[in-house]
């Protein structure tokens, strides 16, 4: 169709003449409001990024000749991060003489990725860097899926906390209730002051 028609038809239809494919020969035209089309594609592009989900990468320090509670003790902040869906780096940090012995720190990596072979897997392989040896470790679940997961347990502990306290509170209200029917009579030995009848 021409173009002076096309354009006479998106006047007549009180819409406009949008190019949706400048490249194909003969170039295609769609008669559509475009105003809208731009807040569609607006509104598109939000949705994804809203459901679109950003890797953090947590760090974790350690020393080649850790103590046994404080390794524990790491190893826990890195089972909470890869629930969490995030991946860790871990890093061996060499100082002085220990740079010489290198394996201590790549024993140490391979013993903390069999430790939570459950939760991650090596995502980059022990790597001498300098003073220092990194290991990435990556989370078997998306972050999606574990913020689900924690949703969830968060939502069945509230219900279940909030079961206990009904609970809780009609046994309270039935033993008030039970209670109200006897007036206790106060005696003179529950007086404080002898001189004043009760």
């Amino acid at each position: 169709m021409p173009t002076a028609d096309a354009l006479r038809l998106a006047q007549e239809a009180d819409l406009d003449l949008v190019e949706v494919a400048p490249t194909a020969r003969p170039p295609v035209c769609k008669l559509m409001d475009y105003g809208k089309f731009k807040y569609e594609n607006a509104q598109k592009a939000r949705e994804a990024r809203r459901n679109q989900t950003n890797v953090i990468i947590k760090e974790m320090k350690l020393r080649p000749k850790i103590d046994a509670h404080d390794y524990e003790t790491k190893k826990g902040h890195v089972v909470r991060f890869l629930k969490a869906g995030d991946k860790v780096k871990i890093t061996i940090m060499f100082r002085g003489r220990e740079q010489h012995r290198p394996e201590l720190g790549f024993r140490l990596l391979q013993r903390l990725a069999e430790d939570v072979t459950d939760l991650g897997f090596v995502e980059s392989s022990p790597k001498q860097d300098g003073r220092n040896m990194i290991m990435v470790l990556g989370p078997h679940k998306k972050k999606a899926e574990a913020k689900a997961e924690i949703k969830a347990a968060k939502n069945q502990a509230a219900a279940e906390k909030a079961a206990v306290d009904a609970e809780e509170k009609a046994e309270r209200t039935a033993a008030n209730a039970g209670r109200s029917g006897v007036a206790k009579e106060r005696g003179r030995s529950e007086n404080l002051d002898p001189e004043i009848e009760a």
